[in-house]
């Protein structure tokens, strides 16, 4: 048995190897069993990835259903509802730039980045270090790495930080609201004195961790060790603040839980030799059931039937990254 299975109480591999999902399958034969299948391009033919395909605009976007206005604009909504789909088209199902639908969405993206390099629209004219990076997350695992905009768009991140090296919201740091931001023209810049946030640290450290160049750098190194040291605590902001949204997870990865700043801690190269990236492992171990899987609270599913082994399956990938 591989090493990191055999520090678990039960073997996880059985019944998630069994899945009768392919593109599971799949991906727990590359990452847990690091087999070589090659193109993962007869995923993209599979009846949900087409589902998501035929619902995609002309102008590569995805329509959000009912958006309430007094939130966010329309083109606000269709970029929550572009990242989504997306990020399950990318995340599950392999989807890459070599596929048109990925093409025509990377470029509605990128008509959202201004020339700051931040994506702008979500909050409205605020600034939104978390969804930037987001969108960057999934356009650096397509393929757009090397592209000048992503370039941009992680110096941006990189400006925008809070003297303490992390980052948070800007108009949260003026306990502003959503609303109370609708009347500003320009974006509030931050108070770069006050805390960072976790939940947003957490989010863009994801970008930095998928590029291949940014993730070797000292200062995401330093921020990474911040979102470490808040593992279980509360967060500095109203925004998911209680301590209880640490274990409330989802996939493909939405805000900061257990298992996405687990992910991404280890992907930056941070081991359980940190006492809270320790105490995060013990954690999983002490909740795996008998079966060997996991019950998790899950948010987020979006009625993906498989959803629970999705995220099963990324307990065990990042479990195989800490312990192996």
């Amino acid at each position: 048995m591989d090493n990191w299975r055999s520090k678990l109480t039960y073997d996880p591999i059985p019944l998630l190897g069994s899945a009768s999902n392919e593109a599971i399958r799949f991906q727990v034969s590359c990452d847990l069993f690091d087999e070589n299948l090659g193109s993962a391009k007869h995923l993209w033919e599979l009846k949900e990835a087409k589902r998501l395909l035929s619902k995609q605009q002309a102008n590569g976007s995805w329509r959000y259903p009912n958006p309430k206005l007094d939130i966010r604009s329309s083109k606000g909504y269709d970029q929550v509802e572009t990242f989504r789909n997306l990020a399950i088209l990318v995340e599950k199902y392999l989807l890459d730039r070599a596929h048109p639908a990925i093409e025509r969405a990377a470029e509605f993206m990128f008509e959202c980045q201004t020339e700051e390099g931040d994506f702008r629209g979500v909050y409205w004219n605020q600034y939104t270090p978390n969804y930037s990076a987001a969108f960057m997350e999934l356009l650096i695992k397509a393929g757009y790495h090397k592209d000048s905009r992503i370039k941009l768009g992680l110096e941006w991140l990189l400006s925008i930080r809070q003297d303490d090296g992390a980052w948070a919201i800007p108009f949260r740091s003026f306990n502003l609201s959503i609303k109370e931001c609708m009347v500003h023209s320009e974006p509030v810049p931050p108070i770069k004195n006050k805390p960072y946030s976790h939940m947003v640290t957490g989010v863009v450290l994801r970008a930095f961790a998928a590029h291949p160049k940014y993730k070797e750098q000292l200062y995401v190194r330093k921020a990474a060790e911040l979102l470490a040291s808040s593992i279980f605590k509360a967060d500095s902001y109203s925004d998911r603040k209680a301590p209880e949204y640490w274990t409330r997870f989802s996939f493909p990865f939405w805000f900061t839980d257990l298992l996405s700043a687990l992910d991404t801690l280890s992907k930056l190269g941070l081991s359980v030799e940190h006492p809270q990236i320790q105490e995060g492992v013990d954690w999983f171990i002490e909740k795996q059931k008998s079966h060997g899987l996991w019950n998790l609270k899950l948010v987020r599913g979006g009625g993906d039937r498989s959803q629970n082994l999705w995220v099963n399956l990324v307990v065990c990938r990042t479990l195989k990254r800490l312990l192996s």
